[in-house]
């Protein structure tokens, strides 16, 4: 398999390709980010393609052609609920809905293997009903949830051509003492469930290689198919 990873650089992102690079299934790996896309330490990195763009809503002819011949892509760019505040609202759209929709649409005319499975890193709060009001950040949940809809629109309307889309929507990632202290705390507090970095990193990779199990994906799923996956591995 050649896997498109885009947002390289976050730590779900980084985790992927750690995990990518460790797969035998996995022939290639296009880390396509804004910044170079560090190989991790102690591993084989020769099969790790570091693309870099302007933008994730901007692709040169070169960026372009890296992406031929994907067979799958697991889509990790957005703004985050608590980053959000610290820009406009056009532009956290821009960034989680306009990018997507670009992205989806430059793979396509780059020419892409069949199938081709697309792996969307949504979140838990994301509402795809856009006739309801979310209680959190509801302008956000249902832009988030509005970006969901579409990939899997899109994935429907090219489905001949061997698209697939799902939706992966996990609750708090955890990745150190602090992140796993804060989940338990708002698990009780809030109801909100938690899965960690490897976890949700290894779900999505089972998914985009063996195929979509379910759509969407929820943090129970992720809990469950990733750590199936990672004592399969182990």
């Amino acid at each position: 398999m050649k896997l498109v990873v885009v947002g390289a650089t976050g730590f779900v992102a980084q985790e992927v390709i750690r995990q990518s690079l460790r797969n035998p299934n996995i022939k290639s790996v296009v880390a396509v980010s804004r910044k170079p896309a560090t190989p991790p330490t102690g591993l084989d990195a020769s099969k790790l393609k570091s693309v870099g763009l302007k933008d994730y809503d901007e692709y040169s002819d070169e960026v372009k052609n890296e992406l031929a011949g994907a067979d799958g892509c697991i889509w990790t760019v957005a703004i985050t609920p608590s980053k959000s505040k610290d820009f406009t609202f056009d532009e956290v759209k821009r960034v989680c809905y306009t990018s997507t929709l670009v992205g989806l649409n430059v793979l396509r005319g780059a020419g892409v293997g069949r199938p081709f499975r697309f792996i969307y890193m949504s979140g838990i709060a994301a509402e795809r009903d856009q006739s309801k009001t979310p209680p959190f950040m509801p302008e956000y949940c249902l832009m988030r949830g509005e970006t969901e809809n579409r990939v899997l629109a899109f994935a429907a309307e090219h489905s001949s051509e061997g698209f697939e889309a799902c939706v992966a929507k996990p609750g708090l990632i955890t990745q150190d003492a602090a992140s796993i202290a804060r989940a338990e705390e708002l698990k009780k507090t809030m109801g909100v469930p938690s899965v960690t970095v490897e976890e949700v990193s290894a779900a999505m990779l089972q998914q985009v290689l063996c195929g979509i199990e379910k759509e969407p994906l929820m943090n129970e799923d992720l809990v469950r198919i990733g750590r199936k996956t990672l004592e399969e591995g182990a």
